[in-house]
């Protein structure tokens, strides 16, 4: 057969990927890897060559094909790519799944290990075997065959149901709309929020202003939106997503973390946060839930003194007799003693942060750093009309004495607005990972950052709020580590490394979009072309700790929740599980919820895959107690210091997981990571 998914290069061919190809593609690059494997176990030498990177050879193929395939079903969803990826993802999941469970390859695996050759391998390549014989002895390699079966029919099902879960969530979010065609009924809503609502309600050839599920519109309406009952019906829609009829997610919740929990058991763990986090800084679940119990008891006393300020500002406007606060009036009233405390709006900013000049931002902020270049490829056709294409190459390569050059580096894909095609959110997500192919061809860096931020509105450039600023400094960060990459092991390279790490270099770079060094490479006002005001500047550097306390429990809740949902949930003793989940949100929730809210059933960093973030959330706390830390280095010399930048990029960046991240931490700042500057970034210690 002929399809462009069965020989993938770095030049992606994405106009030509049809749905139609996805499982007859799928199935041969399949029928291929397995045929590669069955002969590594019966006829390949005992040499890192002749079984790690056979292995590695032979999956490659493959991964390439399903890392476009399901970057394509996420971005741009057609009901046949859907059902394609609905048929191949099970089996693409049970083949990996199965691939440790071969009992000649374990063979060879501990053969090489055991070997002359074995032993005296050395830094990459001796921690790629050590991680791999230990992978394949954690993914049910000493199991018996029935033991095998059941473990391989349990990840099918894993599979099968989190693409469900998945296709719910998104189906779930395009089916909402609320038209208001009285523009009075929005009052309060900045007029960049207005036409935003109403380009999209034009988009549906309706008058008025369409409210959607879509980020930008929920967090604008919640914000800003005078009308409470506007401000109610959005909010309980978003927190009910996939929540009863055709599309719930309830029952598939039930069922997913029971197959965890029995696939842990079958690999001898207590629990399956101590199954995945066994290859993670954490190590295991007790020390990830002390951890996550840590930070929430040193939070929760400020946290509780922002919720009695807040209510008591709103009882300042309306009176002693104003009712508590509900979910939906949380971020409106907050955002009003913002405004009142700090005499600061969010809005005002947008002006200086148009969203071109912000991504040349974070490509002149990189380039200072790290010495790199970005240009952007205009002749490169991907899969939208707005995605745009960029390379990206390495200054300071010596060729011959006294020269330099530039490396190219590989290329991305940057797609940044909302689509009723594409999922919420915003991500990074490798593509093709640089290393030599059999024929001797180079093969280059190739992945992606995507976001749904503010677009652009009546011919007018998208202009976005500072924190979707952050978010892109955050999946920028996420890919930088991909792209510098030097690991020669590509399952060791780039963000190849363990969960509670790979936020690191995302979390850092989030710090430059608020130091007046780095805005001034980019935030410049849309009319005026000035800089930031220095007033203003401070205005927002004193806002950034506002109510830190409450969004830090914010996440110190979904990372609780997660991990008790992984070790303790028990439909039996414990109920159905949404109302469950409730009642475990509640300490972390600024206002009481009430009994219909059902945010688990979207928690797609849960849910949308086998493993994902589930035990793993409190990842994100985790990886900003390091980012915090490192970045007071950069702090302390400066935040383009050459040395530093330098630095980081050889000891962080570009070293994926060739050590332990631990050591690398420690190689980086010279001891090991402390909590104090994360408590003082977010204002709840002294030092804020």
């Amino acid at each position: 057969m002929s399809s462009p998914l069965l020989h993938l290069s770095s030049n992606i061919p994405w106009s030509a990927i049809a749905a139609a190809d996805v499982v007859p593609s799928v199935r041969a690059l399949l029928s291929d890897a397995r045929m590669a494997i069955e002969g590594i176990g019966k006829d390949a030498p005992v040499t890192y060559d002749g079984v790690l990177g056979a292995l590695e050879r032979a999956t490659e193929p493959l991964g390439r094909a399903m890392s476009v395939i399901s970057h394509l079903e996420g971005v741009a969803m057609t009901p046949e790519l859907r059902e394609a990826y609905g048929i191949i993802h099970p089996e693409v999941s049970a083949f990996y799944g199965a691939i440790p469970l071969d009992a000649a390859l374990y063979a060879k695996l501990k053969a090489l290990a055991e070997s002359d050759a074995g032993t005296k391998l050395a830094g990459a390549r001796r921690r790629h075997l050590d991680k791999t014989v230990e992978e394949f002895r954690r993914h049910g390699a000493e199991l018996d065959d029935s033991g095998k079966a059941r473990l391989t029919a349990i990840d099918t099902e894993l599979a099968t149901q989190t693409t469900s879960f998945s296709n719910h969530v998104l189906d779930a979010t395009n089916a909402f709309e609320l038209i208001v065609e009285d523009e009075p009924q929005l009052a309060g809503l900045p007029d960049s929020a207005k036409a935003m609502l109403r380009a999209s309600a034009a988009s549906k050839g309706k008058e008025g202003f369409r409210i959607t599920l879509q980020a930008p519109s929920v967090i604008a309406v919640l914000t800003y939106v005078d009308d409470s009952a506007i401000r109610e019906a959005l909010w309980t829609a978003y927190n009910q997503r996939a929540v009863g009829g055709d599309r719930d997610n309830a029952a598939l919740i039930e069922e997913i973390v029971k197959l965890r929990a029995e696939k842990a058991h079958l690999l001898g763990k207590k629990d399956f946060a101590d199954l995945v986090l066994e290859d993670r800084m954490a190590k295991d679940g007790d020390k990830a839930e002390s951890f996550v119990r840590d930070l929430t008891e040193r939070t929760e006393p400020a946290f509780i003194g922002e919720k009695a300020e807040l209510l008591a500002f709103r009882r300042e406007l309306e009176g002693g007799d104003a009712p508590d606060l509900k979910p939906w009036d949380v971020g409106y009233y907050a955002e009003k003693l913002r405004s009142t405390r700090y005499d600061f709006d969010e809005e005002i900013l947008r002006p200086y942060f148009a969203a071109d000049r912000v991504v040349e931002g974070l490509f002149r902020i990189a380039g200072r750093l790290y010495g790199v270049t970005f240009e952007e490829m205009k002749d490169v056709v991907a899969w939208d009309p707005a995605v745009r294409v960029f390379t990206v190459r390495e200054r300071g390569v010596r060729e011959g004495e006294g020269r330099e050059k530039e490396e190219d580096l590989g290329h991305f894909y940057v797609d940044l607005f909302p689509r009723e095609n594409k999922r919420g959110g915003a991500w990074m997500a490798s593509l093709l990972t640089a290393g030599v192919e059999p024929d001797g061809s180079k093969v280059p860096h190739v992945a992606l950052f995507c976001a749904n931020v503010s677009p652009p509105t009546d011919g007018k450039p998208a202009l976005l709020t500072h924190d979707e600023v952050t978010t892109l400094f955050h999946e920028f960060g996420h890919l930088l580590h991909h792209m510098l990459s030097k690991v020669e092991v590509r399952a060791l390279a780039g963000t190849n490394v363990a969960w509670d790490f790979v936020e690191l270099p995302s979390q850092i770079h989030e710090n430059w979009a608020w130091e007046r060094e780095a805005l001034d490479l980019f935030a410049r006002h849309i009319a005026s072309d000035a800089t930031l005001p220095d007033a203003l500047l401070e205005k927002m550097r004193r806002a950034r700790t506002f109510r830190g306390a409450t969004q830090q429990m914010r996440q110190l809740g979904f990372a609780s929740l997660d991990l008790m949902l992984h070790r303790r949930f028990d439909p039996t003793s414990d109920g159905a599980v949404l109302p469950w989940a409730r009642a475990q949100m509640q300490r972390f929730s600024p206002a009481p919820l009430p009994e219909s809210f059902g945010m688990l059933a979207s928690f797609s960093h849960l849910f949308a895959g086998a493993v994902g973030y589930a035990a793993g959330y409190y990842s994100y706390k985790w990886a900003e107690v390091l980012d915090a830390d490192a970045f007071s280095r950069f702090l302390e010399r400066g935040i383009f210091d050459g040395e530093t930048g330098r630095a980081f990029k050889e000891q962080i960046l570009s070293r994926g997981d060739g050590e332990d991240p631990m050591k690398l931490f420690v190689d980086f700042m010279g001891r090991e990571p402390e909590l104090g500057p994360l408590l003082v970034r977010t204002g709840i210690a002294a030092g804020a």
